[in-house]
């Protein structure tokens, strides 16, 4: 997506005086991930943008850090007349929380989130599904491929091989290896991957975990959302989605949670 087309999208959406909705997607993933979801929330009645990650955009090669594409994301929040609802996946859940942590939100779903500071333990397989790009160091500097295999026990292990291949070839693309890097230094105090989970304004906030996830396993998730539950201002809520693995969001099952996305936010926006 052009800087143009960004900010059509965003005129678009204030003309439309629509509730907006934000989705960012994860790593490994496209914009075009969201096509989908973006029919169905607009066909809802709201006015939904799936911008793209800094790069995507401005073209800019790796290094991309997690305070870069927060703050592109919170410009982009900032620029609509009204805070709009955050659907993100992946690093984009993680993005969609700290955003909310900045007051930028007003209803926040994380799916499979990558983990924030504090959030532990880093289970065998969250680490496993991470190595592809923390095996090399330089990795740090570089964008990033997965393999099929690697693809196949990350992302797409809880669907058959068939549906994981025809996955692979539309919808992956290379990722900045960096923020891997800065989200497994969680106890860093200077990590870019934490946020305010107590603030008063925070909103309203759905963490969604896939059973079977491998990358952001549930007791990943389930201890985001033990966290983010201090919050004693704002409704904090958790599912539990049976079957499913990190491609939830883009495979044959995306329809299920779509919709327990768009239930949430139809609560509060």
């Amino acid at each position: 997506m052009s800087t143009h087309s960004r900010d059509d999208a965003i005129g678009e959406a204030n003309a439309s005086r629509k509730p907006a909705i934000i989705f960012i997607h994860g790593l490994w993933q496209k914009p075009s991930s969201w096509d989908r979801w973006i029919e169905m929330f607009d066909a809802a009645g709201y006015a939904a943008l799936a911008p793209g990650w800094p790069a995507e955009i401005g073209g800019a090669s790796a290094p991309e850090t997690i305070g870069e594409v927060a703050a592109h994301f919170a410009r982009i929040a900032r620029a609509l007349d009204k805070r709009p609802a955050l659907v993100g996946h992946s690093f984009g859940g993680l993005i969609a929380q700290i955003l909310a942590g900045r007051r930028l939100s007003a209803a926040t779903v994380a799916i499979d989130p990558a983990p924030f500071r504090g959030v532990l333990p880093v289970p065998d397989s969250a680490l496993r599904s991470a190595w592809p790009v923390q095996h090399n160091p330089a990795n740090v500097n570089r964008n990033v491929s997965l393999t099929p295999e690697e693809s196949r026990y990350a992302v797409a292990n809880a669907v058959p091989e068939t549906e994981c291949d025809a996955l692979y070839a539309s919808s992956q693309a290379t990722a900045p290896g960096r923020p891997v890097f800065e989200a497994a230094a969680n106890p860093d105090p200077w990590t870019k991957a934490q946020f305010d989970t107590e603030t008063a304004e925070r909103g309203p906030l759905l963490i969604i975990s896939g059973e079977h996830d491998h990358a952001v396993p549930p007791s990943a998730t389930r201890a985001a959302f033990e966290r983010q539950q201090h919050n004693p201002h704002a409704v904090t809520e958790f599912a539990r989605l049976s079957l499913r693995g990190h491609s939830l969001t883009i495979d044959h099952g995306w329809r299920e949670v779509a919709e327990t996305a768009l239930r949430f936010v139809r609560r509060f926006v």
